[in-house]
């Protein structure tokens, strides 16, 4: 399976006022925005680090991800939560063939920990021999910084000022995360009991 991210994060989106306000810069720095494409970056790293711990998007965007083969036929679990709606499922032949999946044969079970897409029938659509199934879709917490969950919002805030106050330290390379900010994720990590995760 692979999760290729369609549309980026625009840098309208980035909370760099917010930023500057939790770095105490707001009044210290005035209408000076030099540092404005540092702290963007800073940002970008803290947003893209908790939704890889959380597998929950904040800022909603498009997404693809693309299915060699069900691990189960009836269901599968999409890769990122919480789903605003699935765009299209289309079926790709080993030359590049592509065919649309009519909407009629699958239907999306939200979920804000494991979103699925279900079969309405006995099983979903075959994948090609030797081809694959690519699922487009849109998700996200919200459209706009200040509508994403205030726990995630701080957690980003504070994993950017980590960023910020530790730039020069090479040992970030090694994914630290500090603890408040891993306390304020804990809640939206899934935890899979087993193997049977529909994949």
């Amino acid at each position: 399976m692979m999760l290729i991210e369609q549309t980026p994060i625009l840098d309208a989106a980035v909370p760099v006022e917010a930023f500057k306000a939790h770095l105490r810069l707001g009044s210290g720095f005035g209408p000076d925005d030099t540092q404005d494409a540092v702290l963007n970056s800073f940002l970008r790293a803290a947003i893209a680090a908790v939704e890889a711990r959380t597998g929950k998007v904040l800022l909603q965007r498009e997404f693809s991800t693309t299915v060699t083969k069900w691990r189960n036929s009836e269901a599968f679990t999409l890769p990122a939560a919480p789903i605003v709606e699935v765009a299209s499922v289309e079926r790709v032949t080993r030359d590049g063939q592509r065919s649309l999946v009519s909407a009629a044969v699958w239907w999306l079970e939200k979920d804000n920990l494991t979103p699925m897409l279900r079969a309405t029938g006995n099983s979903l659509p075959p994948v090609p021999m030797s081809g694959s199934v690519v699922i487009t879709f849109a998700a996200g917490f919200a459209s706009v910084w200040e509508d994403v969950p205030a726990d995630l919002r701080q957690a980003v805030l504070m994993l950017a000022a980590h960023y910020y106050e530790y730039r020069h330290d090479t040992g970030l390379s090694k994914g630290c995360m500090p603890f408040g900010v891993s306390s304020l994720i804990e809640r939206y990590k899934h935890i899979r009991i087993g193997t049977g995760a529909s994949a």
